[in-house]
């Protein structure tokens, strides 16, 4: 059984040779650039200020409007929630080994038969991708029973942009269609040890530096 999150499927569509050295070989490890830490560190902030009521550091306050907008809502709120599914998309510990997919949501909020899923972003909002919406509803309608509504934002928090979509439990089965194709090339790659390089221009910024395309090599 492969094990999967979105960050993997997305990082094995976006390069399979790039998955195959860091997440199975674990030959190279992805550079914490700048961007990188200055976006932990932002969710570290929030995370902290949402749960514990944490003051925000002063770079960071203007964020402040746009989650205090969401604690707005009605509901339990649930920061950093870890959820996983087993291969029969039954809801497992985070941690369990038998787990097939997981993921964690930066803020859930859950309000009876209604949830609201939110993941704070740091970088352009240029091109969102609401399949990570689409997953941690699916993990929400899957480790919440009752709830039978989801809607899911991208909170953009430099862009002060809120990318969003809702979901409906009647509609899973149709959700996790958009999985399906590449989860497919992903079990073809392990099945027959095909992980072709993807050249594009991220390359530059790739650890894998045995690879052809690798520009800083």
């Amino acid at each position: 059984m492969i094990k999967w999150s979105f960050s993997g499927l997305k990082q094995f569509t976006n390069c399979p040779r790039q998955y195959y050295e860091v997440k199975v070989q674990q030959n190279f490890q992805i550079r914490e650039t700048e961007q990188i830490k200055y976006g932990k560190e932002v969710h570290k902030a929030l995370e902290d200020y949402v749960r514990d009521g944490a003051p925000l550091a002063k770079n960071y306050l203007r964020f402040k409007p746009m989650v205090d907008a969401l604690l707005q809502a009605n509901g339990d709120k649930l920061v950093e929630h870890q959820m996983a599914l087993d291969i029969n998309k039954n809801p497992c510990d985070f941690h369990s080994p038998d787990y097939w997919v997981r993921g964690i949501a930066d803020l859930l909020i859950v309000s009876g038969d209604s949830a609201y899923v939110v993941d704070y972003k740091t970088g352009s909002a240029r091109y969102p991708d609401p399949k990570q919406l689409k997953l941690m509803a699916l993990m929400t309608f899957a480790h919440f029973p009752n709830v039978n509504r989801v809607k899911g934002g991208l909170l953009f928090v430099m862009h002060n942009a809120f990318i969003t979509d809702s979901y409906a439990r009647d509609k899973m089965e149709e959700l996790w269609g958009a999985f399906q194709g590449d989860l497919f090339r992903l079990n073809i790659s392990y099945e027959n040890d095909t992980w072709p390089a993807n050249p594009t221009p991220l390359c530059g910024w790739c650890p894998v530096a045995t690879c052809e395309f690798q520009k800083e090599r």
